[in-house]
């Protein structure tokens, strides 16, 4: 018993602790740590990386309208932007682990044309949520959130992260 100073009483509820607690160090490190090389996970990245270019969207639009003074429709071009950049540089740094271009600069140019095609997208549904459903541009933003995430995500892996 002296011999292992106690050590073979450690092994054993560390042996337990791995089974109850190790899984979820595992699971943690296959969502956040390790390459995201599947598609689920890629898309499970995507989402928080969409929720960050989210706020920097909707921050924006809302900075600018309300404070800048600008109208939503031209705040929300602007606050896209900024929003497609943050979602650009989180997205290769740690979403898509394959590339489909060798060239970054014409994979970012291929980027922000999906980009600016979700940014058709967005000024439509915004435009027919709050004048035509008569929602808050806010609340219409959100709506048109989900539906150009979805064309992100799946335009740029389809053409960019294969």
């Amino acid at each position: 018993m002296g011999t292992d100073g106690g050590k073979g009483a450690a092994s054993a509820g560390g042996a337990r602790s791995s089974r109850g607690g190790g899984g979820g160090r595992v699971l943690w490190r296959r969502l956040v740590l390790d390459p995201a090389g599947t598609v689920p996970i890629q898309l499970l990245r995507y989402t928080a990386v969409g929720g960050v270019a989210f706020a920097v969207d909707f921050g924006s639009l809302f900075l600018l309208t309300e404070f800048g003074g600008l109208h939503y429709l031209l705040s929300a071009v602007f606050a896209f932007g900024l929003g497609l950049l943050t979602n650009y540089l989180l997205s290769v740094a740690w979403v898509f682990n394959r590339r489909t271009l060798s060239s970054r600069g014409m994979e970012f140019l291929v980027f922000g044309l999906i980009g600016v095609l979700g940014l058709g997208l967005n000024e439509v549904v915004l435009w027919v949520l709050t004048e035509g459903a008569g929602f808050h541009y806010l609340l219409s933003k959100a709506g048109a959130a989900v539906v150009v995430f979805l064309w992100n995500f799946f335009a740029r892996k389809l053409s960019l992260f294969r």
